[in-house]
């Protein structure tokens, strides 16, 4: 039985430090990726490449459950595709700890609150932002990059998307630019604020 590491984050920005020093001493071979939790097996080079690589009998290890999968289905839908060839889960940390064989209640209770967790963050974002627009931060016209987009471009860059690369996904709204796509400044600045807001709410 070998022990086979996956390490994730969401964007580039994220540091996998912890992760690699928590599975690199165990694991004959750590396989990582920086993409966003949600998406699916085959969207995600690193656990693809994970799976191509297990063998009956290996154990997939992660140092918490929601590196596998960052909401209940994703999760769950490659738990249940591992089992099915053989491959055990090794959770070094958190709800879940401990060496799966099979699916359980543990394992479904992780997910459960890993996806709690992630709409907890996007609340806080939110807060943010408010409190940032009632300090004052954002005023004059309406800015071209309303919430909504500003998470749109959040979950795109997560799915590794460059600025340019999500400028075309983004229309505006209302106004008199309505229909157009907001400029790659006003995009950055938008994910900036986005950050700024996320650490202060954190």
């Amino acid at each position: 039985m070998a022990l086979v590491g996956l390490v994730r984050v969401s964007t580039d920005k994220q540091n996998v430090d912890r992760q690699h020093d928590a599975l690199d001493p165990i694991c004959v071979k750590v396989f990582e990726e920086k993409v966003s939790g949600k998406l699916a097996v085959d969207d995600r080079p690193g656990l693809s490449a994970a799976l191509g690589y297990l063998r009956e009998g290996d154990m997939l290890t992660v140092q918490e459950v929601d590196r596998l999968g960052r909401d209940t289905l994703t999760g769950l839908m490659a738990l249940a595709d591992l089992f099915e060839r053989g491959i055990a889960v090794k959770v070094l940390e958190g709800v879940g700890a401990g060496e799966h064989k099979e699916m359980n209640l543990l394992l479904e209770l992780a997910f459960v609150l890993s996806s709690e967790r992630r709409r907890d963050i996007v609340k806080k974002t939110k807060d943010g932002l408010e409190s940032a627009r009632s300090r004052g931060r954002v005023g004059g016209r309406r800015p071209v990059m309303t919430e909504a987009l500003t998470i749109q471009a959040v979950a795109l860059r997560e799915k590794g998307f460059s600025l340019k690369q999500i400028q075309p996904h983004l229309r505006i709204s209302e106004g008199k630019n309505k229909g157009k796509n907001p400029s790659v400044g006003a995009i950055s600045q938008a994910l900036r604020e986005y950050d700024e807001a996320t650490e202060v709410a954190a």
